[in-house]
C-alpha cells in the first residue's frame, strides 16, 4: 500500500503538507509499459538468436548517456557535391522556362476557388520506431538491463550476474554496476561457482570480468575438492578446467583432480562421439601429480582404465619407492638406459607387492 509521509523539514512549519509515494506502483507500471510492444518505440534484437526486447527511447536516453547517443544523436551530415557548371545552367534555363506555366496554373486555381492544402509535417526521425541489433550481450542479460532502466529495480542472480555487471558498465549505469559488485561477495558459493565461471567465458573481453573471475578462482582454491566433484564442473570450457587444475593454490588431492578430468572428458565425448576418451583426457594429465596418488589407488583405480600412459604410472610408483632417485615428472623415455632399467625394476617390485596384497585380501 502506498504511504503518506510527512515532508521532512517542513512538518512543523506547514503541518498541512504531506508527501505521497507510490514507488512500487510506478515500477510496476513502467515494467508493464516495457512489456507492451505497441507502447514502445524501439526494439532491440539481442544475441545470436535475435530475441526482441522492446523499450521506450525517452526512458533509455534519460537514464543512460550511451543510449541517448545511440538513439538520438544524428549522424554527421555529409557535404553534397555541387553539380557541374553546365548542369547549373541547364537547371536555371528549365526554371525560367517553366515559371510562366506555373503562374498560369496558380491563377487558374485561385479563380476556381481551390485552396491548396498544406503537406503533412513529416515525423521527426527521432520519433520513428527503431530496430537495433545488440550482439554484445545475451537476451536474458539485456532484458534485465532494460527492466532496471525502466523500473529502477532488478533481481540479480548468479547465472546472469557477470553479464549484467558488464552491461551496466558498458551503458554507464554506475549504481547497477556497484550493486552487482556488492552482490558478488555474497553469491559466490559451491552451488554458483561453476555458473559464474561459465558466464565469464562469454564476457572475457570486459574489464569487470577480470576482477570477478579472480574472486571466483580464489574461492575454488579454498574449496577445491568440493568444486571438482560438482556435476556442473563438466559444463566449464576446456581451458577453464585446465586453468583450475594447473593452479598451485588449488586445495584438492590429485586423485580428485584425475576424477574431475575424467568426468569432464566423458561428458565431452558424449557430445563428440568420434573423439577418443584417451585423447581428450590427455589434455589434463600434465596438471596431475600422479606420484602423490597412493600406489594402491593408482593400480586399482587409474591403471585399469587404460587412459594414463604406462610410463607415467611406472614413474609415479618408482618415485614413491625411492623419491630421491626419480623425479616426479621425469618421463621414462628421457632416462638413461641403465637408470631406466633400475626405475622399471623398482616400479615392478612395487606393482608385484601390490598384486600380492590384493590376492591376500581376496583370499581372506
Amino acid at each position: 500500500m502506498p504511504e503518506v509521509l510527512p515532508l521532512s523539514g517542513m512538518a512543523d512549519a506547514e503541518p498541512d503538507l504531506s508527501t505521497f509515494e507510490n514507488k512500487s506502483g510506478l515500477a510496476e507500471d513502467m515494467k508493464f509499459l516495457a512489456s507492451m510492444p505497441e507502447l514502445c518505440d524501439v526494439t532491440f534484437l539481442v544475441g545470436e538468436t535475435r530475441e526482441p526486447v522492446c523499450a521506450v527511447k525517452a526512458v533509455l536516453a534519460a537514464r543512460s548517456r550511451v543510449f541517448q547517443k545511440m538513439l538520438y544523436q544524428a549522424p554527421s551530415p555529409q557535404r553534397k557535391k555541387e553539380p557541374p557548371p553546365r548542369e547549373n545552367k541547364l537547371r536555371l534555363f528549365l526554371k525560367r522556362s517553366s515559371e510562366p506555366l506555373l503562374n498560369l496554373q496558380n491563377a487558374a486555381q485561385q479563380r476556381s476557388g481551390f485552396n491548396q492544402q498544406l503537406a503533412p509535417i513529416a515525423e521527426p526521425a527521432g520519433q520513428q520506431h527503431q530496430t537495433l541489433i545488440i550482439e554484445e550481450f545475451e537476451p536474458d542479460v539485456f532484458r534485465q538491463l532494460i527492466e532496471y532502466i525502466h523500473t529502477g529495480c532488478v533481481t540479480l542472480q548468479p547465472r546472469t550476474l557477470l553479464g549484467v555487471m558488464n552491461a551496466a558498465d558498458y551503458y554507464g549505469l554506475e549504481e547497477l554496476r556497484r550493486a552487482c559488485g556488492g552482490f558478488v561477495q555474497c553469491c559466490i558459493n559451491v552451488d554458483t561457482v561453476c555458473a559464474l565461471l561459465a558466464s565469464a567465458e562469454r564476457y572475457i573481453q570486459y574489464k569487470c570480468t577480470k576482477s570477478l573471475v579472480q574472486k571466483v578462482l580464489e574461492f575454488v582454491d579454498e574449496h577445491g575438492n568440493e568444486v571438482l566433484n560438482l556435476g556442473s564442473f563438466t559444463l566449464l570450457p576446456q581451458h577453464v578446467v585446465r586453468l583450475i587444475l594447473a593452479r598451485e593454490e588449488l586445495r584438492a588431492d590429485e586423485f580428485t583432480k584425475f576424477q574431475a578430468a575424467l568426468m569432464w572428458s566423458k561428458k565431452y565425448c558424449d557430445s563428440n562421439q568420434n573423439t577418443p576418451l584417451k585423447e581428450v583426457i590427455g589434455n589434463f594429465l600434465e596438471y596431475i601429480q600422479f606420484h602423490k596418488i597412493p600406489a594402491n589407488v593408482l593400480m586399482r583405480e587409474v591403471h585399469p582404465l587404460g587412459l594414463v600412459p604406462y610410463s607415467i604410472i611406472m614413474n609415479a610408483l618408482a618415485y614413491q619407492g625411492r623419491p630421491s632417485k626419480c623425479g616426479p615428472r621425469k618421463a621414462l623415455p628421457q632416462l638413461q638406459p641403465s637408470k631406466a632399467g633400475e626405475t622399471v625394476a623398482r616400479a615392478l617390485d612395487v606393482r608385484a607387492e601390490l598384486a600380492r596384497s590384493v590376492r591376500l585380501e581376496h583370499d581372506a
